[in-house]
C-alpha cells in the first residue's frame, strides 16, 4: 500500500525536516517487507489565500484517485500506536493501493473534505503546528511499520 502524506505549506530545510526524512526512510526500509510504502509527500500552497475551501481543492487534487483518506484532526479519533499499527495493517490487508493521510493548514481541514474521509486521526485534544504533525506522523509510520514486524523499536 502506497502512502501519500498530502499536507498544506512548505517545509523548509531544518530539524524537523530532518527528523521527517530520517523516520520516512526507516518506514520504507520497514515497510517494504510488510507491503507498506513507498511514502510519497505532496506539498499544496493556497497563494492567493483563498482559506481552507481551496486548501481542500489542492489537498483534493492531491489525493491518488481511489486512496483511502485519513485526514489528522483535533476532532479525530485518538489512538494508541498498536491501535494505529493494526489499523494500517487492516488496511493494507482490505486491498487498499493506496492511502493520503491529509494534513491541513493553520486552520485545519475544510469540514467538506473531512466528511469525504475514511477515518480521523487526532493526536490529542491539543492543536499541534502542523510542522511538527509532519514529523509526529512520520515517527507514527515508522512505529507502526516496527510493531507489524515484531522489531524492537515499540516498547509495552
Amino acid at each position: 500500500m502506497r502512502v501519500h502524506i498530502c499536507v498544506v505549506g512548505r517545509l523548509r530545510a531544518g530539524p524537523e525536516k530532518d527528523l521527517i526524512d530520517d523516520y520516512l526512510t526507516r518506514f520504507d526500509r520497514t515497510g517494504r517487507a510488510l507491503g507498506l510504502g513507498p511514502v510519497r509527500i505532496v506539498e499544496v500552497e493556497d497563494k492567493k489565500g483563498g482559506g481552507m475551501a481551496t486548501e481542500a481543492l489542492l489537498l483534493q487534487r492531491a489525493i491518488p484517485a481511489g486512496a483511502l483518506i485519513c485526514v489528522l484532526d483535533e476532532r479525530g479519533r485518538v489512538e494508541s500506536s498498536p491501535a494505529f499499527a493494526e489499523r494500517l495493517g487492516g488496511w493494507r490487508d482490505m486491498g487498499r493501493g493506496d492511502l493520503a493521510l491529509v494534513i491541513g493548514g493553520a486552520d485545519g481541514i475544510d469540514p467538506a473534505l473531512r466528511k469525504q474521509a475514511d477515518h480521523a486521526l487526532s493526536f490529542g485534544k491539543m492543536v499541534w503546528p502542523h510542522m511538527l504533525v509532519r514529523v509526529m506522523l512520520a515517527e507514527q509510520l515508522y512505529r507502526a511499520a516496527s510493531i507489524l514486524s515484531g522489531g524492537p523499536y515499540h516498547r509495552v
